[in-house]
């Protein structure tokens, strides 16, 4: 990300201010969520807000400047507080993901709506991330959302060894992003399909 500063300057804090205010939206949703279920943790870790400075990690940020992979503060929940907690872990785990396709969304009315070039370039940019985003936390690997989600609606008696599948998840997801594939991450391949729609329904023309 870090060579698009020398080639747009513009491009570069528009993508960058678009991003942090993606993860902000992102964290609030697993926040929100955790705190309608019956959880008052991420309401009383300050977690409960839009604010994106309260769930940047900056380390996370660093790794996403340089390498264009990386993460936002981890929101906290308390399961002893949720009502059905399997059930409620994935509610919550599914939320960051669908904030961020209707974050996508919100960017393709202003795109349709407003005749403007600046704000359907940040539109764009907008739909681009959550989108691609979105999709990717939803595959099925620890630590991404799509993990818990699939814990959610696993029987009771698959759940805990689906569970401890974690330990591997980190290591697995690193080496479905290496390009190995012609120069492409075989993840990304994958998801390739599911992305490429929704941007062709969301972008006048297709994608960008």
């Amino acid at each position: 990300m870090l060579n698009l500063l020398s080639q747009n300057p513009l491009m570069f804090f528009i993508a960058l201010i678009v991003l942090v205010c993606s993860i902000g939206v992102h964290e609030f949703a697993h926040a929100l969520v955790a705190d309608k279920l019956g959880d008052p943790t991420p309401r009383a870790k300050g977690r409960l807000t839009l604010n994106p400075l309260a769930h940047v990690d900056m380390v996370g940020m660093m790794f996403i400047l340089f390498w264009g992979f990386g993460w936002g503060k981890p929101v906290p929940y308390d399961p002893f507080n949720l009502r059905k907690p399997s059930r409620d872990a994935a509610l919550i785990a599914l939320a960051g993901p669908v904030a961020r396709l209707l974050f996508a969304l919100l960017g393709a009315i202003l795109l349709r709506m407003i005749p403007n070039a600046f704000i359907q370039t940040v539109a764009a940019y907008v739909i681009l991330l959550n989108v691609t985003l979105g999709i990717f936390n939803l595959v099925p690997l620890s630590p991404l959302d799509g993990f818990q989600v699939v814990a959610g609606i696993l029987p009771a008696e698959k759940r805990a060894e689906w569970l401890s599948l974690s330990r591997y998840g980190i290591l697995v997801l690193l080496l479905f992003l290496l390009p190995i594939v012609n120069g492409q991450s075989p993840l990304f391949i994958l998801i390739q399909p599911a992305i490429n729609f929704l941007l062709g329904f969301m972008i006048p023309g297709g994608i960008m």
